[in-house]
């Protein structure tokens, strides 16, 4: 990602104050480790590197910081009320038969009780067959194995928001820097 757009958007996130990215990245990934990771190694030359800094910083995860991650995910399913990048990530599950969405709840259901955790899966641009069918093919993993499925899961999440992040920082370069105070508006 190296187009014109994508270096004005990496440069707003690399302007952001402190406080405004960390809460940006937490949108991205509830774990405060992963964003911690991510603000210490501003400023980011490119996005690839931006997406490094993001690959490194899961690799380092703890199981506690992987928990804390996944909080933050619904379950398939079940999209965040009122958060269209969730029901974007989810929307292979939109047009799914009440049977499919039942299947999927058990699965849910059946996944937690087993893991201690929501089932996840970077459902981007998967059909809602392709998620059930996941489940229930991880759904008989070690914890062990499937922890390790999970941090790959949530890197290639944390990948694609970063993306759209940064795409959307690049939407908004034409406008007042975020960083700027209300009250600096022109008047004209």
């Amino acid at each position: 990602m190296t187009s014109t757009s994508s270096v004005a958007g990496l440069a707003r996130f690399n302007a952001l104050e402190g406080r405004v990215a960390a809460e940006v990245l937490h949108e991205a990934c509830a774990s405060a480790e992963w964003g911690r990771g991510l603000l210490a190694g501003r400023p980011y030359a490119t996005v690839d590197d931006l997406l490094a800094a993001s690959d490194a910083a899961m690799a380092e995860l703890t199981t506690g910081d992987l928990e804390e991650a996944m909080a933050g995910h619904p379950p398939i399913g079940r999209p965040k009320p009122g958060d269209p990048a969730s029901a974007r990530e989810q929307r292979g599950m939109a047009g799914a038969s009440e049977e499919l969405r039942a299947e999927m709840l058990e699965l849910n259901l059946a996944y937690q009780e087993k893991f201690g955790h929501v089932f996840l899966i970077c459902a981007t641009g998967l059909t809602g067959e392709q998620m059930r069918d996941a489940a229930k093919d991880r759904i008989g993993n070690a914890p062990e194995r499937e922890r390790e499925i999970v941090r790959t899961e949530l890197g290639r999440i944390n990948r694609i928001r970063l993306t759209r992040l940064v795409a959307d920082l690049s939407d908004e370069a034409g406008e007042e820097p975020v960083e700027a105070p209300a009250h600096e508006e022109d008047d004209d």
